[in-house]
């Protein structure tokens, strides 16, 4: 039996347990909108921070983050790891507990859209509509990536057409999605969180074997001029034809490039994202018992820590082990492929693939299930039919989910795609149009419906200009646009809420019970 048969067959009875849980939850899922979208609330804590963070880390944790340390060093891999950790715990502590009472207030509110406009007490759904608007349009972006991941994975692995394996993928994660709803998603993000966590271990294991011990890892390492420094960066030295060039079977690197405290700075914004990120947010309202997301934080803090700085090794590791095997930015990021189908048991390397796989299906399926929700409950529901049935609903989230599927598979055609890239975009854009908004309506009474429009557009604009017009010019301009746009999110927030009339008696009753745990247990 060939190599890439015995992988082929340990995924594909990988694929055959992930569609068994979509039975299994399948008939529970469609019982109601509630069930299919926010599971009735039932994640245990286990469940809860597993699911949480599996679909949050996605294919870009086992790909786009190796890649980034193999490709240019230890910095940006290091500080956006740091941030992502520091985010994670924060948002656990200070946000977990607040929303999940806060959504039951909200008049049982199962959607984020559905929420702010709820706790706003809309009776227009401006609020509700331009975040669902939003989560479409990232979230879109988001599927993409995860695209992009089954297309790279495929294809390198069985040599086949990327285009071709980024459409049947793309296919597996939609009829599985479509299957089974939420339950479904996050017992079976509970399983790939387990996992990508076993899969980065054993690579990290198997890898230090062949390398001989740390010590070679660390002295190829610090070879390279900036690769393994907090304040440095690694420069490969690339050709005409954007290939790193390769001299006695070796590849070049230039100086290093600086690597100052704005860069820092930078990189530890990402973890203002998880602020506004859908797919943690509604794992903190879908937990069975509040009283349970002390465990979740802890689980989930542990989960991620570790989880982070294998994943950075690992392209360290890869550079020296396959110093020459990617000569690209793109490329880099199969350094995860290239060692486990080096090193292992081609049945056991498939599993560990199923690794990529799991971390794709498990953001994948959360991306597509929250913007179909957000356009089914708050735009069509809210918007277009405000008497339609649980069962119309549904079907319109069905109808969305297919739409949302062949637009992200149009935007993952160009091959040369860099996950990390397409990440940290949309990771920017939901970060900044909803981080503050959530921070400020859970914490800050004052808050208006008028101001939290504001935050909204002018999060998300920022993000469009900083990217698409300020960043290219260089120099301070240069900072990940999340940390600009999250800022003047917050100012457009704390201004219009200042010069507008002040929330009715009826909000800030709300706001009172919740903050002082007046709330019912749902």
């Amino acid at each position: 039996m060939s190599d890439s048969l015995q992988i082929l067959i340990a995924m594909i009875i990988y694929m055959a347990i992930v569609i068994v849980i979509g039975l299994v939850y399948a008939k529970r899922a469609n019982a109601s909108s509630e069930n299919y979208f926010l599971g009735g609330r039932s994640l245990g804590p286990w469940v809860t921070a597993l699911s949480a963070e599996a679909s949050d880390m996605s294919g870009w944790l086992l790909m786009g983050l190796p890649g980034l340390a193999y490709w240019c060093g230890l910095a940006d891999a290091l500080w956006t790891a740091v941030g992502l950790a520091v985010g994670t715990y924060l948002n656990w502590l200070i946000v977990s507990k607040r929303l999940r009472r806060y959504s039951i207030r909200a008049n049982n509110s199962i959607t984020l859209p559905e929420f702010f406009s709820n706790r706003f007490r809309e009776n227009k759904k401006v609020i509700s509509t331009i975040a669902a608007v939003f989560i479409l349009i990232f979230f879109t972006v988001y599927a993409s990536s995860c695209f992009v991941t089954c297309g790279k994975l495929f294809s390198t692995l069985f040599g086949t057409s990327y285009h071709t394996m980024l459409i049947v993928g793309a296919v597996f994660v939609l009829l599985y999605t479509l299957l089974g709803g939420f339950l479904a998603e996050s017992a079976s993000d509970f399983m790939q969180g387990v996992v990508m966590f076993v899969a980065l271990a054993v690579i990290v294991i198997v890898g230090l074997v062949n390398a001989g011990g740390i010590g070679g890892v660390m002295d190829n390492a610090n070879s390279i001029p900036g690769f393994f420094e907090f304040f440095g960066l690694g420069n490969p030295t690339v050709g005409a034809d954007g290939l790193q060039i390769v001299e006695n079977g070796a590849p070049l690197f230039g100086a290093a490039k600086p690597y100052g405290a704005l860069s820092v700075f930078s990189m530890l914004a990402w973890g203002l994202g998880y602020f506004g990120m859908p797919q943690v947010l509604l794992r903190f309202m879908a937990i069975r018992k509040e009283g349970e997301l002390k465990l979740s934080r802890r689980v989930a803090t542990i989960w991620v820590v570790i989880s982070l700085a294998v994943a950075v090794f690992i392209g360290i590791m890869g550079r020296h082990l396959f110093p020459t095997a990617h000569l690209t930015n793109a490329s880099a990021e199969n350094i995860f492929i290239t060692l486990s189908t080096s090193f292992l048991p081609p049945i056991l390397a498939g599993f560990v693939m199923a690794g990529i796989l799991a971390a794709t299906i498990s953001s994948s399926d959360s991306y597509l299930l929250i913007a179909a929700s957000a356009f089914a409950k708050n735009i069509f529901q809210g918007v277009a039919k405000k008497n339609a049935s649980d069962k119309q609903v549904m079907t319109i989230s069905r109808i969305t989910l297919l739409v949302i599927a062949i637009i992200a598979i149009v935007i993952a055609l160009d091959e040369n795609s860099v996950i990390f890239t397409i990440v940290s975009f949309a990771w920017a854009g939901f970060g900044a149009t909803f981080g503050p908004l959530m921070l400020f309506s859970l914490f800050w009474k004052r808050t208006t419906r008028a101001g939290a429009i504001a935050g909204m557009v002018g999060g998300a604009g920022m993000v469009f200009l900083w990217k698409l017009v300020l960043k290219p010019i260089g120099g301070v301009f240069g900072i990940y646009e999340l940390l600009p746009a999250f800022i003047f999110s917050a100012l457009c927030i704390v201004v219009v809420s200042l010069i507008t009339r002040a929330p009715s008696k009826e909000i800030e009753e709300d706001f009172e019970a919740v903050r002082s745990g007046n709330v019912q247990e749902g």
